[in-house]
C-alpha cells in the first residue's frame, strides 16, 4: 500500500473554505484526499500553522527546508521520496501515484436522505 504525506505551508486550515476567500486548489486537494482515505490509502496531511512538529520530525522536509526556505511548501512526499516541491498534485499526478482513475479521485459522496412528509399534529 503507497502511504503519501502532504506537507503543507502555514495556513488557518487545510480545507480552503476558511479565511477571507475560498481557494478552489486546496478544495480540490481536499476532495481527493478524502477519496483516497476512503479508498484506503495511507495519506497524511500536514499544515505547519498546527503542527509544526511534523516538520521537524521529517528529515526530508527539514533539510528542504532549510535548502529552499518555507516557499518549497507544500512538499508531497510518496512511499519516502520527494514527489513534488512548491505546489499542490494535479489529478494526472495522483492518477500517476495511485492507480486510482480520475474519477475515482474527484467522485463527490453520495447522501441519502429520508424525507417524512407526514405531518404529525
Amino acid at each position: 500500500m503507497k502511504t503519501m504525506e502532504i506537507y503543507d505551508p502555514a495556513m488557518c486550515c487545510s480545507s480552503g473554505v476558511c479565511g477571507p476567500g475560498v481557494d478552489p486548489e486546496l478544495i480540490r486537494v481536499s476532495a481527493v484526499v478524502h477519496n483516497l482515505q476512503k479508498k484506503q490509502f495511507q495519506v497524511s496531511r500536514y499544515n505547519l500553522t498546527s503542527e509544526p512538529d511534523a516538520f521537524v520530525a521529517s528529515p526530508l522536509v527539514g533539510q528542504l527546508l532549510a535548502e529552499k526556505g518555507p516557499q518549497v511548501l507544500p512538499i508531497i512526499i510518496v512511499d519516502g521520496q520527494v514527489v513534488k516541491e512548491n505546489g499542490y498534485p494535479s489529478n494526472e499526478e495522483f492518477v500517476q501515484w495511485t492507480g486510482l482513475t480520475e474519477e475515482e479521485l474527484v467522485a463527490k459522496p453520495r447522501i441519502r436522505l429520508e424525507v417524512n412528509t407526514k405531518s404529525k399534529l
